[in-house]
This record gives structure tokens, C-alpha cells and sequence, in this order.
């Protein structure tokens, strides 16, 4: 969940360029920050703890020329966050620099090796200074040759970049199940964890694979495979600027990001609609036969989209009529699912790099299931790795907390279930046309509910204070209070939990007291009467209820304190609206309470780590 940069160029302003694609970087992690430029000849290695700032202000005076370098922001894993455990580390004598991003599984085997049998003294806490000193005991002045050699004990999902004193013009990268690029320049050529670091100057890549080499100069990039043969990549150009990648007058990201939301659904449904209103699943073809083969469905994932999984299985299981299980990818791997050529494997991911996700991806593979992603980045390890892709169209998302990727995600399911039902024939088409309509009608709706932004900034001013809130919902309510929930306590910290309305009784409600807030929802106009049951259940106990309903629903006044109103639609789609209140709820909340939104502590926006 660290970031790495690399640049090797003509002009000796590789500090600045570091630095800056760092920046760009830091939402993969900002626990510490650090810099290993050559200059003058000599190998110098800066770092410093906290954010990317704290390194500037202590570089800011030294000249540091140099052409090349590697750079790294940290998500802290091994080692608590400090000056000795960032990164880079170095060897004993300072001459080779690794930053890593990832977990070195065997560290404990091999760092206890190097101590016995190599009289290795280590300085820090963090198993990248085991890949560094193993390097280095292989060094016997190629680079590439050591770090092949060094691959061969290791053990993990990783991404390192390596630079030598000796070997001052070349950076050595390898990635295993980490994401990790190489972008093309003009006189200059650079590697990093992910594309908004380096697209101020580049918009030619190569996305190098798993278990692949990538060999860095001014003028050449090489890769090469785990056997060392030399692999020839098309290049993938960038379609984004970096000014999508931006604040553009925002606060922060997230407020930028939830206000992007309308265009972001707008995209993902206009480019599936063909002239004759028809869905086009970006040249995924499921064939009725194919359709009717599958006897299960699996929706696989990790927090925010695992949430727009949840809502999926309501739209799959209406239209296609097809049984649907939505798993956490971490319990998915590991408990033997079952899993054939007749499932159809659904993996949700925002980044594609989720690690396991990506891991429950290849089980799903091995044992036959067809796969489908439903991802935000192109070339990512999860879409390249899929046999079809559906690509959202959120556009580049900065902050950690997720907003328009998990909207997109839950447009790209109606989307995809409204093509299974029309496909198998389990829906007509009057109702596909008229879901069709109120899909359609969606980004307007999302901007109205946009304009309750004042009013929930006061509301925000009003619970800010509260350490603990209550979420509740049925049907596919309940998944968008899972979302609710998980926005406010990540970047709030406001311990929030969220439960199936119905389930209070059975044990949740002894938890209920006065003055306590539950937000519920009350979106479903089947399970309405049954959520004013509910909201009558906490209000006896003293909870100071804000529910949500649809705008023709005005009942909920009568039970709860205070209301929020989302435009009326069907039922099924009222979670691509319901959300945006609460998105903006948890920011207001979070901005009242003095929390770092962009960067809460404690995460990382690409979890690439188990």
C-alpha cells in the first residue's frame, strides 16, 4: 500500500521530480516519506517520518543535483512509523537503496540467515532491510544480476526498486502481486507504484505483469520475464490529464469527488447504450446458454466495494434470477468455496490492485469460473487478469475514502444485471425499457440531492460531537448503511456501526440508550412500514433518529427528529442516491471535528497487502 517513484533523466532536478510524483502518491500511504538520489557520484539517502512535507522542509536547503533517483511514501506494515524504519534502506556501506512496497513474507527466515551467516548488524524494524542486504550479498557489480538472485528466497506480494552507486544510471524494478509501471519520456523514462505520479510528464506506459523485471535508464527501458528472457510490451497510453487528478478549487479530494458523481454515472451508463437503447458490455459477450449454465453467481470484494456488492446481488437475483453470494475476499480465499465452470466469478475493485480480491480472482480460475471484473483502472493486475472487464467511468479517485468509484461500481451492476435479464429472457422488454428510462434519470436525480449540501453541513455542526451513531436499512438500504457506516468511521473516527433493521431485536438494541443517533433509512417503498416499525423501536429507547426516505414518503416526520428527502425512483435504485448524503454527512463531520479527510490515519487508498 506504499508508493513508489523512480526517475532516471537528462536534467539534474531528480530531487523535485521525486518529490513531486511523491505528492501524487500519497494517498498509497503517508506514515513516512524518503529519497535515495545518486549525486556527485555518491549514493544519498534522505527520510523522515509523517507526512511528505516533513521531508521537503528537511531537503529544502541541499542541492542534492542528481539525474537519478527512487523515492517511497509509506503505509506502515513491519515496524512502527519512525525516521530508521522509512524508507529507502541501504546496505552496510550505503551503496545500494531499496524502497518496497508490499509484505516480504519470510523476512523473520531470511533476516535471521543474513545475521547468522553474513554477521548482518540491521538498523530498523521493517523487512525491506532484508532485501537490501540480501542484494547486496550478491552484488558482484551487476545489479540486475543480484536482485534476480535475491528473488529466488523471497517470498511475497511485493514491488521493489533497487539503485547502486556503482551502476549510477539504471534503476532495477520487480513487481509480484504489487502494481508497479514504467513510463516513457523524452530524454527520461521513470517507474512508480501507480499513474498520477508520473502523468505531469508522461502519458505513454508500460504496465509491467507479475513476476516481471523492468531495467530503467535515461534512454531505454527493458523488461524482462522471472527466466530472464526479454519481453516486448505494447504501450498504453494514458486518456486522463493530470488535472483530473487535482483539487480544482475543493477543499480536499473527497468533496471534489463526491461532487464528480453526476458525470461519473452518466459516463458509466452512455457508453453501455447503443443507438437502438440496447446494452453493450464493453464486448463482453453472455450468451442466454451461457446465462442459464451458471448456478451461482459469486460477487466477490473488499469494504467499499464489497458494499456495492450487496446492492449487485438484489439487482442480479431480481432480473436474472440467478442465485447470487456476496463474499469478503480475505474469508473467500480460504475457506475452499464452491467453485466450478459453472459459476460466474464477479470481482468488484476500484484500484484492481486489491490484493485479495486479486487472490480470490485466481482461486475462482483455477477451479473454472468464468471471471468478470468490475474495476475503475485500465491495466490493472485485477482487469488484466480477468477473462472479461467492465470499466466504471469514475475517473481518477484521490482521497482514501471512496465516493464515486463505489457509485459507478453500483451503476455498473444494474447495468450488468439489466443485460443478464433482458439476455436470459427472465425480463420483458417493457421492463427493460422503463428500468432503462429511470436508470437514465439518475445523474440529474444525484445532482438535486447534491444541493442538500448546506443543510447537511448543519446537521454536521449538530452531531459532530458523538462518538458512537447508528446505522440501519432493509433490503438494499441495509448494504448503503454498511457504506453509510464505513464513510463516517474512516475518516471521522466516529465509531459507527451499521445493521439489517430487522436484526435490532436480537441483541443490537440493548445498545440503544438516549440521545443516541440512528440514521435510518427508509428508501424501500415495500419495507417502508416496516422501517417506521423499526425507527418507533430505537425512539422508545430514546434515540434521536434522522431517517431518509423518498420524497413522497412523508409519514417519516411523525418518527423521526429530523429527515433527509432523495428525489423519488424505484426502488431498486434509490442506493445510487441514498448514498450521497451520507457521503456528505460523514465529510461535514469529519471537516467539524479537525480529521485529516484525505488521508485518515491509519489507511491507504490501494490495499495491496493481506
Amino acid at each position: 500500500m506504499c508508493g513508489i517513484v523512480g526517475y532516471a533523466g537528462q536534467s539534474g532536478n531528480a530531487k523535485e521530480i521525486i518529490i513531486d510524483g511523491l505528492k501524487r502518491l500519497e494517498y498509497r500511504g503517508y506514515d513516512s516519506s524518503g529519497i535515495a538520489l545518486i549525486s556527485n557520484g555518491k549514493l544519498e539517502v534522505r527520510k523522515r517520518a509523517g507526512r511528505i512535507a516533513n521531508l521537503e522542509e528537511m531537503i529544502k536547503d541541499e542541492s542534492l543535483n542528481s539525474k537519478m533517483g527512487i523515492g517511497h511514501t509509506r503505509w506502515a506494515t513491519h515496524g512502527a512509523p519512525s525516521d530508521i524504519n522509512s524508507h529507502p534502506h541501504t546496505n552496510k556501506d550505503g551503496s545500494i537503496a531499496v524502497v518496497h512496497n508490499g509484505i516480504l513474507e519470510n523476512y523473520v527466515e531470511l533476516r535471521q540467515w543474513l545475521i547468522e551467516e553474513h554477521g548482518i548488524e540491521f538498523r530498523s524494524e521493517v523487512d525491506t532491510e532484508v532485501i537490501v542486504h540480501l542484494i547486496s550479498i550478491y552484488y558482484d557489480g551487476n545489479l540486475e544480476d543480484a536482485v534476480f538472485k535475491a528473488l529466488q528466497r523471497m517470498r511475497g506480494a511485493y514491488a521493489i526498486a533497487a539503485v547502486c552507486q556503482d551502476d549510477p544510471e539504471k534503476i532495477v524494478a520487480f513487481r509480484r502481486n504489487a502494481p508497479l509501471i514504467a513510463g516513457i519520456g523524452r530524454g527520461c523514462n521513470f517507474i512508480a507504484s501507480d499513474i498520477p505520479a508520473i502523468l505531469r510528464y508522461v502519458k505513454e506506459i508500460y504496465l509491467i505483469e507479475n513476476n516481471e523485471m523492468v531495467i530503467v535508464t535515461k534512454d531505454d527501458i527493458k523488461i524482462y520475464d522471472i527466466d530472464r528472457n526479454e519481453v516486448h510490451r505494447d504501450i498504453f497510453h494514458v486518456t486522463w490529464d493530470a488535472e483530473s487528478a487535482e483539487k480544482n478549487g475543493y477543499k480536499h479530494f473527497m468533496l471534489k469527488e463526491i461532487h464528480e458523481q453526476p458525470k461519473g454515472l452518466y459516463e458509466t451508463l452512455r457508453r453501455r447504450i447503443d443507438d437502438n437503447g440496447m446494452i453493450n458490455l464493453d464486448g463482453i459477450c453472455l450468451t442466454k446458454e451461457q446465462l442459464e449454465n451458471f448456478n451461482r453467481i459469486y460477487i466477490v470484494a473488499c469494504g467499499t466495494a464489497y458494499h456495492a456488492g450487496l446492492v449487485g446481488k438484489f439487482a442480479i437475483e431480481k432480473m436474472a434470477q440467478i442465485a447470487v453470494e456476496v463474499e469478503v475476499a480475505s474469508e473467500f480465499r480460504y475457506r475452499d468455496p464452491f467453485v466450478d465452470d459453472k459459476t460466474l466469478f464477479i470481482a468488484i475493485s476500484q484500484s484492481g490492485e486489491t490484493s485479495d480480491t486479486l487472490e480470490a480472482l485466481r482461486e475462482a480460475k483455477r477451479k473454472g469460473a468464468r471471471i468478470i471484473s468490475v474495476v475503475n483502472v485500465v491495466g490493472s493486475s485485477v482487469a488484466r487478469e480477468s477473462d472479461d472487464v467492465f470499466y466504471t467511468w469514475a475517473g481518477p479517485e484521490i482521497a482514501v475514502a471512496s465516493t464515486k468509484a463505489y457509485t459507478t461500481q453500483l451503476m455498473s451492476m444494474y447495468i450488468i444485471a439489466l443485460y443478464m435479464g433482458i439476455t436470459k429472457g427472465t425480463i420483458d422488454k417493457e421492463y427493460y425499457e422503463s428500468f432503462m428510462e429511470d436508470l437514465k434519470e439518475i445523474p440529474d436525480k444525484a445532482k438535486k440531492v447534491l444541493q442538500l449540501e448546506s443543510m447537511l453541513a448543519s446537521l454536521a455542526r449538530d452531531l459532530y460531537k458523538n462518538e458512537q451513531i447508528f446505522f440501519i436499512g432493509r433490503g438494499p438500504d441495509a448494504g448503503v448503511s454498511y457504506e453509510g457506516s464505513l464513510k463516517l468511521k474512516e475518516i471521522s473516527y466516529i465509531n459507527s456501526f451499521a445493521i439489517a433493521a430487522g436484526e435490532l431485536k436480537h441483541g443490537t438494541i440493548a445498545l440503544i440508550e438516549k440521545d443516541i443517533v440512528v440514521i435510518a433509512l427508509a428508501t424501500q417503498d415495500k419495507l417502508y412500514e416496516k422501517m417506521l416499525s423499526n425507527i418507533q423501536e430505537v425512539k422508545a429507547r430514546g434515540a434521536y433518529v434522522i431517517g431518509m426516505a423518498t420524497e413522497n414518503n412523508k409519514e417519516i416526520e411523525m418518527q423521526a427528529d429530523k429527515v433527509i428527502y432523495i428525489p423519488e425512483c424505484r426502488d431498486e435504485l434509490t442506493p445510487l442516491l441514498s448514498v450521497i448524503p451520507l457521503q456528505l454527512l460523514a465529510y461535514y463531520i469529519a471537516k467539524e471535528r479537525g480529521c485529516d479527510i484525505d488521508k485518515p490515519k491509519n489507511l491507504a487508498k490501494s490495499v495491496t497487502v493481506e
